[in-house]
């Protein structure tokens, strides 16, 4: 499963539609926070968020999933790309990281990538 999560519901329909026209299974968020509460987490493939969202960012996500241990990979996208924050997200592991409005065959490839070095869980 991709989990999206952007405060932009454009963003997130588009986003949505796009993969699902690939095959992927999609969960959408409107926030780091209902993603984090959310019964999907532990079966989350790979994480496309925003960078600056309300209350919370998404290197903010990247940086409490990885203090859980959790190393599912991150595609970020942003309006706003800046230098050091983008080395923020690829110090955390991140797999790329997106300016918006990004190209949609570029998003593609970097979730195939990232969805291609996640292990498999136990028991598939």
């Amino acid at each position: 499963m991709i989990a999206v999560v952007d405060d932009d519901a454009s963003i997130r329909l588009a986003t949505d539609t796009l993969l699902r026209s690939r095959g992927y299974t999609v969960c959408t968020f409107a926030s780091p926070g209902d993603f984090l509460r959310s019964a999907e987490l532990d079966e989350t493939a790979c994480v496309i968020t925003d960078v600056r969202m309300p209350v919370m960012g998404g290197i903010e996500l990247q940086a409490i999933l990885r203090t859980r241990g959790c190393t599912v990979p991150f595609v970020f996208i942003t309006a706003f790309p800046e230098e050091v924050v983008r080395m923020q997200a690829m110090n955390g592991g991140a797999t790329c990281f997106l300016t918006k409005p990004f190209d949609g065959p570029a998003l593609i490839k970097y979730v195939e990538a990232a969805v291609s070095t996640r292990p498999e869980p136990p028991g598939t």
